[in-house]
Order: structure tokens, then sequence, then C-alpha cells
């Protein structure tokens, strides 16, 4: 039976939301389908709202009954078993009856199979706008799940691992970064636990610019975009389910906590009272109160704080929403032992926009182009702004116009602005880009839906290039230009074709191509285009006879490479006249034909004519003469008259020379006029030799090695004629008459045309070398013969048949020039020696004749070496070597001077006996008595330390240089003047004081 519920639900001015109406909610079962007005009525009618609002009013009449303050939402607190007032106790019972009755029906409409919602994200794509530096932790967005009235067990996933999305729908980062870009997209998908159902959704973050952050600080994030407000009730009530057929079951709960709004931005006095949370357990005993989460205990630490014996709940400090949109926290209630007195509870506090951002454009400066001569309407650019506050609010809520255009021509509005999603588009024709290249625009973008009072601007500029479209084409700056050319001449530019376009320089529409449309029928000539100068360059592509063509007329078009635009009402090219004159020059003489080939039979003797080889003067308007001369003939057989150009034999033609190559004589010939310059011309003149049988054959090879028993006893040989065909083989070969010998020990058979075999008729031949003369005929007309000798090497062999005397290998494996080549080898090795030989010996005399060069007083090596030559002095020639034995026994003191004896020098006293020098002694000894010297000295107590020198031998006295002791100068050197060694410097310094008398010896 159709069945027509209405439910009429009058409810005291606390609870209805418009106090001065009532509540009607209707429910028609009347159709299979249940009109979506009416259900979503009942449906969507949150619990969590009829029990806020009852929760809101016994706050109220608490705070009232008390005498506190309740700001905000006002103090809560959930009592139990208190008296309440007859009003409390209406709007609970009607509370209840609200709940009742929607649970009934909604149990009758799944009773019936029909569905109630379409789980899924309530948009395709959330958008954002956040700080580009993004820390660890931070909530950027809220997605909302539709899933059913809780019916659907949802977890959450996302394509980016920088990403992670909480159970309420709270998207966090996952790890601190940097946006980059303009924007970040990833995609979030929703599992349904209980089957394979899965949903998506795209979330884009634009990254906000530095300057959109306030003067209180950077902003970390922003979470404009969101298409849910903030204020979603985090709180989530038990759901009320049936736990049987016709039965219902209500969760009870201590804490109802609703979301609490605290507007961002607040002036001082701070702290401010948010909400009181109490505990009905708080009357037998005394409780402590504790908040936990970001905000609380956590960065942001210390926004918000609770009195932990009354429960208020205060924030320290003005909230950013940019920065944080939303906190939440958690309460908790213990005894003063610490243990949990209830559950904690979720508190959220939404922060409350408030219009502190100024819009703030992407770029400074935008740039677009448009091509001239759109039409209005035509889509330019698009130029953004974004506000860091709360888009679904006017405070983020952006508008866009356009303030200012330069230059204003050809009119001030050329361009307009969509002022919701600034684009920018054409609203006037005449856009010209050759009159006005660019415009420029200054963009302003205002908040609050751009009210001018209310709203916040900020301003942009916008470049808009024209483009350059195809609508002037190229014009000659003449009619007709000029060029001349000489003969015979190509890849030379010949004239420059000027041209002029308004078009913008080095694009399609301003590049111009040339053709030739007329006059060229030869294709003598090209235009390309100068990149640089966009001019026509009349080039020759083929060489021009002036005796052919004297002049040209070109007929050239210009025009662009690209075709004009439509509409345009001007010819899309210019055309022109080129004027080419040819100028003659003196061109070379030409022999016809060349090369000249002609066929000679040689042998042909000296002084008979060849050929006549003439060439021709291309210049038939100039009277020149011809003048012929032979410029290349390599076996000189040739001469040509330098008048007639008559070919004639010096030599015999020989087809055999080296010269000639595959049976053709070259030679080349050169033809000169007396022109001005004069010019000249070569031709080649290829003789065909005939061959005649001039050449007899030989036999080949000329030389072999046999062993003294050969096996096999026979040699292959073959005939060598160069002449060609028919005067070659086949060949005759025999063996002479004379000597007797060889035919009786040799017999040749001829194998065919050119090869034979030589036999040896006996077994074996002595060592030797022997000769075989062998007779061969030529095919030739007539034929020729000729007896040619064949060396043939006899040797005794081993058993691999490999000659073992070393006679026969050498005569054998070394030819006559190889044997030279071994004696010049060893000739230049001996005049080698010889030269270095000759090189010593003269090496020794000039060292000789050094020495002889040499005084004999100057050579020191001979004044030290001969020691037995020196004497007591240089008057002392005939001395006596006794002299050299102890000389201070052999002069008593008593004859010597007084104040001759040094300082230093060795008292007289007893001493031991040194060695005696014998009075002729060996020349060899001086060693030997030295050492024994030197080593009596060693041995003597009174040796000197008193002197730094051992006289070992006494040479003397009486000798004219005197003494040269620098110590012995106190009787002929007391008088001289040292002072002069004061200017000698520091080193001479000290000699000049102890010598002049400056100090004391």
């Amino acid at each position: 039976l159709p069945l027509s519920l209405s439910l009429f639900l009058f409810l005291p001015p606390s609870l209805s939301p418009t106090p001065s109406l009532p509540l009607s909610f209707s429910l028609s079962l009347s159709s299979p389908l249940i009109p979506s007005l009416y259900l979503s009525l009942l449906l969507s009618f949150p619990l969590s709202h009829s029990l806020s609002l009852s929760t809101r009013s016994r706050s109220r009449s608490r705070a009232a009954a008390e005498g506190t303050r309740s700001p905000g939402v006002g103090g809560l607190e959930a009592g139990r078993g208190r008296s309440r007032p007859a009003a409390m106790v209406r709007s609970e019972a009607a509370a209840t009856v609200v709940l009742l009755l929607a649970a009934l029906l909604r149990a009758t409409v799944e009773a019936n199979g029909i569905s109630l919602c379409v789980a899924g994200f309530t948009e395709d794509t959330y958008y954002a706008v956040v700080s580009r530096d993004i820390y660890k932790g931070q909530p950027l967005l809220n997605v909302v799940f539709n899933d059913c009235f809780g019916s659907i067990s949802i977890r959450y996933e996302s394509s980016d691992p920088k990403f992670r999305v909480q159970r309420d729908g709270v998207v966090f980062a996952a790890e601190s970064f940097r946006l980059s870009g303009k924007q970040l997209k990833f995609v979030i998908t929703a599992y349904n636990a209980q089957s394979v159902q899965q949903w998506q959704t795209a979330v884009k973050l634009a990254g906000r610019s530095v300057s959109s952050a306030k003067q209180s600080g950077p902003k970390s994030w922003n979470p404009s975009g969101v298409s849910m407000p903030w204020n979603v009730p985090d709180i989530l009530f038990p759901a009320v389910r049936p736990a049987s057929i016709g039965q219902l079951k209500r969760q009870k709960r201590d804490w109802v906590i609703p979301p609490i709004n605290v507007p961002e931005n607040e002036r001082s006095p701070f702290p401010k009272d948010l909400v009181m949370i109490r505990s009905d357990r708080d009357k037998n005993r005394s409780l402590r109160y504790s908040v936990t989460g970001p905000g609380a205990d956590q960065p942001p630490n210390g926004l918000f704080s609770i009195n932990p014996i009354s429960g208020q709940l205060i924030v320290t400090r003005p909230l950013d929403r940019e920065q944080i949109p939303s906190y939440h926290l958690r309460a908790h209630a213990v005894d003063l032992n610490g243990n949990q007195v209830e559950n904690p509870i979720d508190i959220v506090i939404n922060v409350i926009d408030m219009n502190d951002n100024r819009p703030e454009f992407l770029h400074p400066t935008w740039n677009g182009s448009v091509p001239e001569g759109s039409k209005p309407g035509t889509f330019v650019m698009t130029v953004t702004a974004i506000d860091a506050d709360d888009p679904n609010t006017s405070n983020g809520i952006l508008r866009y116009k356009i303030l200012s255009q330069n230059p204003s021509s050809p009119s001030s509005n050329m361009f307009t602005i969509n002022n919701q999603t600034g684009d920018i588009f054409t609203v006037a024709a005449g856009l010209d880009r050759e009159k006005v290249p660019q415009y420029t625009l200054i963009i302003q973008a205002t908040d609050m839906e751009g009210s001018p009072m209310y709203g916040l601007s900020n301003t942009a500029t916008a470049i808009i290039t024209i483009r350059d479209v195809n609508d002037n084409p190229p014009e000659f700056t003449s009619a007709t230009f000029y060029g001349e050319v000489p003969e015979n001449r190509f890849d030379i530019i010949v004239a420059n074709l000027t041209v002029t376009d308004k078009d913008q320089p080095h694009t399609d529409a301003w590049n111009a191509a040339y053709r030739i449309i007329g006059g060229d029928a030869a294709g003598h000539f090209i235009i390309p285009t100068d990149p640089n100068s966009n001019d026509g360059l009349v080039t020759v592509d083929k060489p021009i006879d002036y005796e052919s063509n004297r002049a040209f007329v070109l007929t050239v078009i210009a025009e662009n490479q690209v075709s004009l635009t439509k509409g345009i009402q001007l010819p899309p090219q210019s055309t022109a006249t080129v004027s080419i004159t040819v100028i003659d020059v003196n061109e070379s003489p030409r022999f016809v034909p060349n090369p000249k080939v002609v066929r000679q039979q040689e042998g042909l003797p000296e002084g008979k004519v060849v050929t006549f080889f003439t060439a021709e003067d291309p210049d038939r308007y100039m009277q020149q003469t011809m003048r012929y001369s032979k410029l290349s003939d390599p076996a000189n057989w040739l001469k040509i008259d330098p008048l007639r150009g008559q070919v004639t034999t010096i030599g015999e033609l020989d087809r055999e020379s080296p010269f000639v190559r595959n049976n053709m004589y070259n030679a080349t010939f050169l033809a000169s006029d007396n022109g001005i310059p004069p010019a000249s011309g070569t031709g080649t003149l290829q003789i065909v030799l005939l061959d005649e049988n001039d050449n007899a054959p030989q036999v080949s090879p000329q030389e072999v090695s046999i062993c003294e028993r050969p096996e096999p006893n026979a040699i292959n040989i073959t005939a060598i004629d160069l002449d060609i065909e028919p005067n070659t083989g086949p060949f005759v070969f025999e063996l002479p008459a004379t000597p007797e010998d060889v035919r009786r020990n040799w017999t040749i058979t001829r194998l065919n045309g050119d090869y034979a075999q030589l036999s040896l008729k006996i077994g074996m031949l002595d060592d030797g070398i022997y000769d075989i003369p062998i007779m061969i005929i030529d095919s030739g007309n007539p034929p020729l013969s000729a007896t040619s000798v064949l060396l043939i090497k006899v040797c005794p062999c081993n058993e691999n048949g490999d000659c073992t005397s070393a006679e026969a290998i050498v005569a054998a494996g070394l030819g006559t020039g190889a044997i030279i080549a071994i004696l010049l080898c060893i000739i230049i090795l001996l005049i080698l020696v010889l030269l270095f030989v000759i090189w010593m010996k003269r090496r020794d005399k000039e060292r000789q004749a050094k020495q002889l060069l040499i005084d004999p007083e100057d050579d020191v090596r001979d004044n030290i070496l001969k020691y037995d030559e020196e004497g007591g002095g240089e008057e002392d020639q005939d001395y006596d070597l006794s002299q050299l034995q102890q000389p201070d026994t052999m002069e008593p003191d008593s004859i010597k001077p007084m104040g001759i004896r040094r300082v230093d020098e060795r008292p007289i006293h007893a001493e031991p006996q040194y060695p005696v020098r014998s009075a002729a002694p060996h020349p060899g000894d001086i060693g030997d008595f030295i050492n024994e010297g030197l080593k009596a000295a060693d041995n003597d107590p009174t040796a000197p330390p008193y002197d730094s020198l051992l006289v070992f031998d006494y040479e003397g006295s009486g000798s004219m240089a005197g003494s040269l002791s620098s110590l012995n100068s106190t009787s002929s050197g007391g008088d001289q003047d040292y002072d002069y060694l004061n200017d000698w410097g520091p080193r001479f310094r000290k000699l000049a004081d102890m010598y002049g008398g400056g100090s004391d010896l």
C-alpha cells in the first residue's frame, strides 16, 4: 500500500534554526522512487546539529545559572543526574523523536531496496594554494568523501609518496620539500575495505609567490581552494543502527564538543577564552584537564592552553588561517593520581578567514601575442592572480579589469578582459603591426568580488605583441635593372634586384622569392635571395657565348615565400625587367676534334706525315692568326708545322716502346692566337699503332736448376714475344744441329702452341752450368725466328731434391746483380774502416803538435813530476842532495842572523832521530822517504802544532826571490803602509789591522 508520512516538529526557539518558524519534514513513499527533495530534507538532517543545539542550550543555561561568561560557542558541560529545566527536557525529547523517526524511515527505505546516496568524492578536482616551502606533517587541505552515513569503510592512498591522507580526509605532507614549478598534481584514491570498489579525485597545488606573504611573517601553507569549508565537524557521533529488526539502540557518549570557530588576526588582549571543558565526574573527585596535539604540545607549540583545574581552553596569540586553517586537539581528563577518568575527546578549532591578503599575480609582467588584423573576440592571453585568503569566501574571490592601454591607437579600448577568468580578448578591429607593433595593458585584480570599497587590489603589466601576417607584398624599387657579364663566365652576380616589404623583416611574410618568367629560355641565369638584404642576386648559371647571345632582357617577378593573407586587396607579386649585356672576350682556340685519333703502322720512318691537327678560333668577329707548337711528346717522335698544323714524324714509331699504352701513343699540342690578351688552347693527338712482326720470340725462363739425377728429367719452357697477334704463337721449338752434344743429351717436345718440354736423354749430368741453345719460330707473316740460350745449372741434391753444393747454391741463388751488390757493400765497409784509421792517426799527430807548441818552462806537469831537478835555488843548479838531510844540523844557530827566526819556529832541543836520506837517492824512493818522515813526525812529542807547515826537505838558501813567508817580514816590511787594505772592503780590514799596527800579534 502507498505510504505517506508527514512529520511536523515544533522546536523551542533555542533549537529551531529559525525561531519564528516550526520545522516540517515530509516523506512520501507512494511511489518506487522517492523525491530527492523530501528525502534529503529528512535523511540529511544532522544528528550532530540537533545534539549540538541541545548542548548549546544546556551550556547557556548553566552559564546563566553560574554567572560565567561563555565566549564563542560558550562553556560546555556534560552533566548527568542534575535537575534540568522543563524547556531543556522538551528539547531533548524533541531531538530524541527526530532521531527515532529518522532511523525508522531509513530502515523502511532500505527495506524497500531504494539507494539513498551515491558514494564518492564530492569534487573531481581539489585546488589549494600553498607556500613553496612545505614542512613534514603540515596539513594542506581536506578532501571530502560521501560514505553514505558511514556504511562504507574507506581508506585513502596518494599517488605521490610525498603526501598522505588521514581517515578524516586531511591531506598532509609526509616529508619536507620545496614546491617547484607552477603546479603540482597528484591523485588520491579511496578504497572500500569490504569490496574492490575504489574512487579517485585529483589534487592540484599551486605555489604562492614570495610577495604574497603578509607583513606579520611568511606563511607556511595556504589551504585556499578546498571545495568544502574547513568547519566540517570532525566529532563523530555514534551511528544509530538497528540492533535487531524493529529495535533501535543508542550509543551514549560522555563529552560533546562541537567545532570551535576562531577568527584569524584577532587583536589583543590575549589570552582569549574559547571553551570550557568539564566532566560530570568532577563532583566527587578533583580532576585535571589537558590538551594535546598541534598548537598545544606540538609545533606550533603554545598556541592553545587549558586551565588544568577549571578546564577553560584559551588561545594565547593571534591565529593565521593562511598558515594553519584548523587545529585538531585532544582533551584529556585524569584524576590526581594520573588515572584516566574519561576517554580523550577530539576538539576541532577552525580559523575563520579575514581579508588580510592582497591578490598577487603569478608574474609581474605577462607577454602575449595576437595576429594583426584579428577579428573582435580573438583570444589573446590569460593573466592569473592568486589570493591567499579562503577562495570559498569573498575574501579570495577575484575580479579582473583593464586600467589602461598604451598606445590608445586606433582606439583606447582595443582589448577586454573576462573579469572572472582573466582571459584577454580583442574587442575592436584595426590591429596593424606596421602602425602599432605592441600594446601595454595595466591589469588590476581585486578581491571581495571586485568591490572597490572593501576589496584589496594589485596590478600587473600585460605586453601584447602584434604578430605579423603577410598583408604587404614585395615591391621592386625600380621597373628596370641593368647588368653586364663577360662571355664564358659563370657563377658570378650580374645585377642586384632590390625590393621593399613593410612586413616584419626576416620572416616568411618578408622574405622574397624571385622567378624569371621570360627572356631566358636556355636557363643561363638564376636569382637566389640574399638572406640579409632580401635582394635578388641575378647570377650566371651557365656560360654565355657572345657569338650566340649578345644581350638578354629578363622578366622577373618577386613574391613572398608565403601567400598573402585573405582579404588583402593588393597584387601578390611585383614585376621588373632586367637588361643584361654580354661582353666579348678573346676566347681560347679549340682543336676539333679533341682528342683526335689516327691509326698508323708501327715502324713509320722519319719525315712521314701523320695527320693535320688544327684548331678553330671561336672569336668570329676578331681577325686573329693561329700558331701551333708541341706541348708534350714523350718519345720525341713528332713535330707540328706552326702555321698549317701538319704533324710529321722525326723518329720511327715503335709499338713496343714503353711510352705506348694499349697500342696508343698520346701527344699534346698547343694552339695560340695573337689576341689581346693572347689565348691558347690544347689538343691531344692519339696515334693507334698497328703491330708488325718485328720482334723475335725468346725462351722463358732463361735459367733453371736441376739435380745430377733429375726426377723428373724434364724442364718446361715457353716463349715470350713482344708482338701481338697474329705475330705471336703458336711457336715452333727446335734444338740446333750444333753443337752435336745438345741433341745427343737433350730432346725437346712441343706441348701446345706456347709451351714445350726439354728432356734429358742420359741418366745423369755432372755438376756445372750448361748452355742449351733453343730455336723458336713465331707465326708472323713472314715468321721470325731466334735462338735463345737456356742456362741449366746442375748440382748434387739431397733426398728432398734440394741442391747441397755451396757453389751450386750460390750460382743458382745469386745472380750477377746480387753478387755486384755484395761486392759494393764490402768495398764501402773497407773504405769506412780506412777512413777511421786515417782519422785516428791525424788526431794523434794533432795532439803531438800541440805538445810541441807548449814552452817547457810552462809545462806544469814537467815541473811537478821531476822532483830530482829541484835544488837550493835558481842559482844552485849543481846542488848536493846532502843539503836536504837535517838542515838544522848542517847550519848551526850561531851563524843565523838575529831577528830572522820566527816566533812560531821549532825550539832548539834534542829531537828524535829522523830517517836520513842517501846522498844520491834513486828517484823512486822519494815517496818512501816522505812516508818515513811523516811517520817519525807523528811519533815525535815535540812535533808542531807550533807551525802549520812541516818541512820535509830543505832547499837551501841564497834564492834571488828571497823568503816568501809573510810572517818573516819584520826586517824588510816594517815600514810598509797597509792602510790601503781598508779600501778593499770588510774582508781585508782585518789584514790592515794586523799589518798596519792596529793590533799586536
